[in-house]
């Protein structure tokens, strides 16, 4: 269980975003924190990431591995299609 609110959760997950977007930004990428919701971050993947063979891979070991570094070891990322962010609530 994550012993933060979504709220208290907001502000450490966008540094963490902002921290990791340049390197994704390397590779033509990009990401954009959707939102944070009972313990998941919801992102979306934009750039030449979408459509990449190699993006779950920065998902995971790259994106969710700094959150669970630097704010929770439970925090799960999710990345939300094009066109589906008003889905987030049913995810």
């Amino acid at each position: 269980m994550i012993p933060f609110t979504d709220e208290e959760l907001q502000s450490p997950v966008e540094t963490v975003i902002e921290k990791v977007r340049p390197s994704i930004a390397l590779d033509g990428g990009d990401i954009k924190l959707l939102a944070v919701k009972n313990g998941k971050v919801y992102v979306q993947l934009g750039g030449a990431c979408v459509g990449c063979g190699s993006a779950g891979n920065t998902l995971k070991y790259g994106v969710e591995r700094q959150l669970r570094m630097d704010i929770h070891p439970e925090l799960l990322v999710i990345n939300v299609p094009f066109g589906m962010e008003n889905q987030i609530d049913s995810m």
